[in-house]
């Protein structure tokens, strides 16, 4: 087979991203503008393509970051690459591609963490084959994504999702309609701050970061303008009480970020927020809605619990990914990296969050 590999450019990201579309392990994070925003982050995008005849027959966005004082870098292809991994000639090409770039880029390694069940044993066994290690064997949110998630079929009619909800999530839902919360599911970039002030409430609530205004600037920009992401927003007495960024690549659809306000909690406005994201993406032809991370802990001490209970109850299928997957290139490196990046993170995310903590305060 006479196949080519390249980079492209931007001239190409609409052919670039159909593919990712139409390929039944497309993702947003494969997608050309994810590039863009992760580009406001230090990473450098690179896409590349693997053609036959003319047609793009696999591809990989890849994410570059420079190392520091080294003149290294690392590539990463979150959720990627898009490939069929069961066939393995055209895998060992596009492979062979990737190490090509990794060569000119000085990449010391390659992570994956491709959208694959850890049942599927026939894609670890290629892998392993093709020299990449399980870098991730967390049970929580250790991965740079979610390992363990809910997805949820959207092929049976509006009517046959709520009757398979659970009781409870079902009854939240109409409590909402009740208590009188509404959707917006039209916001602009006006309302882009109404969802952001929401979310540092929550960061503040539960203990976690959360990206830099300009961040979900640029999201917006690159996401949602190009159709690939929707805001919807809950009101309650005519204030928005949550928020959530629904993404969509071909007929699958993803709930990324979520908020909730501390007040009128009651009113379940989350329970309606999730029902409005399902049914919007079923509307725009998609099959699958993904919730997106939850542990794979499911000790009901876990402080994470709840979060696992309330997207369970909308009755998706647990699943597991094989995680994250590393091709080494430099394993002098790729030690340094290894035991250097875990002491670096935690103080740079502890720091971070005393920052922010005290900037609220004052």
């Amino acid at each position: 087979m006479n196949r080519q590999a390249r980079l492209i450019g931007p001239e190409e990201e609409k052919r670039f991203d159909a593919f990712i579309a139409s390929h039944p392990k497309g993702h947003f994070l494969q997608s050309y503008g994810w590039g863009e925003v992760k580009a406001t982050t230090g990473w450098q995008p690179l896409r590349l393509v693997l053609e036959e005849g003319g047609s793009i027959v696999a591809c990989a966005s890849l994410l570059k970051r420079q190392l520091p004082y080294v003149g290294k870098s690392i590539l990463y292809a979150p959720r990627g690459p898009v490939v069929d991994f069961h066939d393995a000639n055209l895998f060992s090409e596009l492979l062979a591609a990737i190490d090509g770039v990794a060569r000119q880029e000085g990449a010391i390694l390659l992570k994956i963490d491709p959208d694959i069940p850890e049942s599927d044993t026939a894609v670890k066994q290629l892998l392993r084959e093709k020299g990449f290690r399980l870098a991730n064997k967390g049970a929580g949110f250790e991965g740079v994504q979610p390992r363990h998630v809910f997805r949820l079929d959207l092929t049976p009619s509006p009517e046959e999702l709520l009757a398979n909800m659970h009781s409870k999530t079902r009854y939240n839902i109409r409590l909402a309609q009740k208590k009188g919360v509404t959707i917006k599911d039209d916001c602009t970039l006006d309302d882009l701050p109404v969802f952001y002030e929401i979310l540092k409430e929550t960061t503040l609530r539960d203990r976690f970061l959360v990206r830099s205004y300009s961040y979900f600037e640029t999201m917006w920009r690159e996401m949602v303008e190009r159709g690939y992401a929707r805001l919807f927003l809950a009101y309650y007495q005519g204030e928005a009480i949550a928020g959530a960024l629904a993404f969509i690549m071909g007929d699958k659809a993803w709930y990324l970020y979520g908020a909730s306000s501390n007040r009128h909690r009651n009113v379940m406005p989350n329970y309606l927020l999730q029902w409005a994201m399902i049914l919007w993406a079923r509307e725009q032809g998609c099959t699958m809605y993904d919730f997106r991370g939850v542990p794979g802990d499911l000790d009901e001490k876990n402080p994470l619990y709840g979060l696992y209970r309330f997207k369970k109850g909308f009755n998706g299928t647990f699943t597991e990914f094989i995680g994250e997957y590393d091709r080494v290139y430099s394993p002098f490196y790729y030690w340094l990296w290894q035991a250097a990046l875990p002491l670096y993170s935690q103080g740079f995310r502890r720091l971070l969050f005393w920052k922010k903590k005290a900037a609220a305060v004052e």
